[in-house]
């Protein structure tokens, strides 16, 4: 059983799709912003990674992958990523890499972090 769904306005707000449609376009660029935060943060890995980061202020891959139980190769390849996408910035001590979260990039993280503390804290 295939269900139509039909639309049964008798006539379009235009004032209003268009205001809707100026606020869109106005924030395209917040939009592609957020999109590509999510797809970061989509794998719970890179997440858990973040929630460190946000936690310790910075760590090494070898610090990350004691914690998170697994190899450096497997945490440096979500570093990458997330580090491609502009979330993460790097300092070089000797021949050690530190990671920290990109302070531009904080407000939409801090919410889903406060989110998993307090999930925490109910459980």
């Amino acid at each position: 059983m295939k269900l139509e769904i039909t639309c049964t306005r008798a006539e379009a707000n235009h004032k209003q799709l268009q205001n809707c449609m100026s606020i869109i376009e106005e924030m395209e660029g917040s939009f592609q912003k957020t999109t590509k935060l999510l797809a970061i943060t989509g794998s719970d890995v890179r997440l858990k990674i973040l929630f460190l980061l946000h936690m310790e202020n910075e760590l090494c891959p070898c610090d990350l992958a004691d914690i998170l139980k697994m190899s450096v190769p497997a945490v440096s390849q979500h570093i990458r990523k997330i580090k491609d996408a502009g979330i993460i910035t790097s300092r070089r001590d000797g021949q050690t890499l530190y990671y920290s979260l990109n302070k531009d990039e904080t407000n939409i993280l801090n919410t889903i972090f406060k989110s998993i503390e307090l999930q925490r804290k109910i459980a």
